[in-house]
């Protein structure tokens, strides 16, 4: 039985790819490249380059290599940028899914799994969060990852699939062996940026808004560790395999920090001081999101590993010291070539 992963050379889908090769299972990844990397697959994975919604390509990988299941982490999720590019995102996040489950639907694929977001509450009336909860999207990101979450629930409805959706709340962190992590240029995520002032990448990092009614005023976050998510993916394909019956199950830890928090933490784990900036608050940002775990935790044999802030941060700390010093290493033997 092969699984399909869409943008397994991302972030989060190198990750889940690396958790389903060390369990022996046949993997098989299409990525763009866009922001993913083909170097952080494991050796013997094929990686089709190439567009997820692109239904020839995803025909043929399916026909070729008898995909069972598919993960759809293939897309855009970057707040702001959505706001900007609204169109940008329903066309790489709601186009490409709509066209990749007709290609599922066409082979008979019978279980899917979904890469959606805490983005589609908004702001919750209840916090922390249950998967039930009114959803209010803030920004075109999440009400793209909604829109498709509604479509799958119609598609399996028809045609007799099965999924699971997860809907991340803030990932972080990088594998415990910083063999992979986040490498993208210009990431935004809040504890990427951390490590890259700690690692003085970056001259300061900018705090949005610290005039919520919050503790100490900043937003705050429920973090959860890759590593964790990735394992949180192969426990729901083992539920489908299970007969599990469609769901959706909210990914984090049920524990919130804010966001200076989240930098002091970093701070001490590094041993290192970095200047903070503070700004206006940013439209579509959401003030408060902590998930309810307790589906996921009863639904699925699942119990993280890493559920802890400072063991995050010391994780993708150890992975941005690590990447600083290859991109150095490269720089040097390009200036002295």
């Amino acid at each position: 039985m092969t699984v399909l992963v869409t943008g397994g050379a991302g972030y989060i889908g190198s990750h889940t790819v690396l958790a389903l090769a060390e369990a022996g299972e046949d993997v098989v990844v299409i990525d763009d490249l866009s922001t993913g990397f083909s170097t952080y697959l494991p050796e013997g994975v094929p990686l089709f380059i190439g567009d997820a919604g692109d239904e020839n390509l995803v025909e043929g990988v399916i026909a070729q290599h008898d995909i069972e299941s598919i993960i759809h982490f293939a897309g855009s999720v970057v707040v702001p940028e959505s706001m900007r590019d609204p169109l940008g995102y329903y066309r790489n996040n709601f186009m490409t899914a709509r066209n990749l489950l007709n290609v599922a639907v066409k082979r008979g694929i019978s279980r899917f799994i979904f890469s959606s977001t805490a983005a589609v509450y908004g702001n919750p009336d209840l916090v922390p969060v249950p998967e039930h909860a009114p959803t209010r999207p803030l920004s075109p990101y999440g009400s793209s990852k909604l829109m498709t979450e509604i479509m799958l629930h119609d598609v399996a409805a028809a045609y007799g699939m099965q999924y699971v959706t997860l809907r991340y709340f803030n990932v972080a962190g990088a594998d415990p062996q910083a063999r992979i992590g986040l490498a993208t240029v210009g990431a935004t995520h809040l504890l990427k940026i951390a490590v890259e002032a700690a690692t003085g990448q970056r001259a300061k990092i900018d705090v949005f808004g610290t005039d919520y009614p919050t503790p100490d005023g900043s937003c705050i976050r429920d973090f959860i560790h890759v590593t964790d998510l990735s394992q949180a993916h192969r426990s729901a394909l083992a539920y489908l395999r299970n007969g599990g019956a469609s769901t959706t199950l909210n990914c984090g830890y049920g524990r919130g920090y804010s966001v200076l928090e989240t930098i002091d933490a970093v701070r001490r784990v590094s041993g290192r001081s970095f200047a903070v900036q503070y700004a206006p608050r940013r439209p579509g940002d959401i003030m408060t999101m902590v998930a309810d775990t307790s589906r996921i935790r009863g639904l699925l044999d699942w119990k993280p590993q890493y559920e802890d802030l400072e063991t995050i941060a010391a994780h993708a700390l150890a992975w941005e010291d690590k990447l600083f010093r290859e991109r150095h290493g490269e720089l040097r033997q390009a200036a002295s070539a």
